[in-house]
């Protein structure tokens, strides 16, 4: 509980992650509840985000619904990085619409899921589907580079 005697929604591995997303955060996204295959994500469209149609850039709308899908993704525990996504865009967005990510999992096999996400504007009006493969990193079982690391550079054979 917290001092104020309400009691504190729990924490999972997805809230973790988005303590660390820097992208998710600069670009004013919330985490509005993550659980066990499911999280809900807001953020608002801002000026700055709007193309030369005066809409909400799709990739804006995308990052959204990609930042909802790896909150679903990762609330179980292993870290969990997307394999692939696709989104269908349903009607456009503007600059002042605060637009809400509803991620579920559809289904999990092995180390690897499929998530949903549904984008919507603040009035119900779905904005845009989006699906997402996942796949959940094996542990580590000794020290080694990252993901994305490409080790040591080569040797050029030159003296130093």
């Amino acid at each position: 509980m917290d001092p104020g005697g309400q009691v504190e929604p729990q924490r999972t591995a997805a809230h973790e992650m988005f303590d660390a997303d820097v992208a998710s955060n600069r670009l004013g996204i919330e985490l509005v509840s993550a659980a066990a295959g499911a999280a809900v994500a807001r953020m608002r469209i801002t000026p700055d985000m709007v193309n030369g149609h005066r809409i909400a850039h799709g990739g804006f709308v995308f990052l959204l619904a990609d930042t909802a899908f790896a909150l679903a993704c990762n609330s179980h525990g292993p870290v969990t990085v997307a394999a692939g996504g696709e989104i269908t865009f349903v009607r456009p967005a503007r600059a002042g619409d605060t637009l809400l990510a509803r991620a579920s999992e559809r289904t999990r096999y092995g180390r690897s899921g499929i998530y949903d996400v549904t984008v919507t504007r603040a009035d119900g009006e779905v904005v845009a589907e989006f699906r997402g493969r996942s796949r959940s990193l094996r542990p580590a079982t000794e020290p080694g580079p990252t993901p994305g690391d490409r080790g040591p550079a080569p040797d050029s054979g030159t003296p130093d």
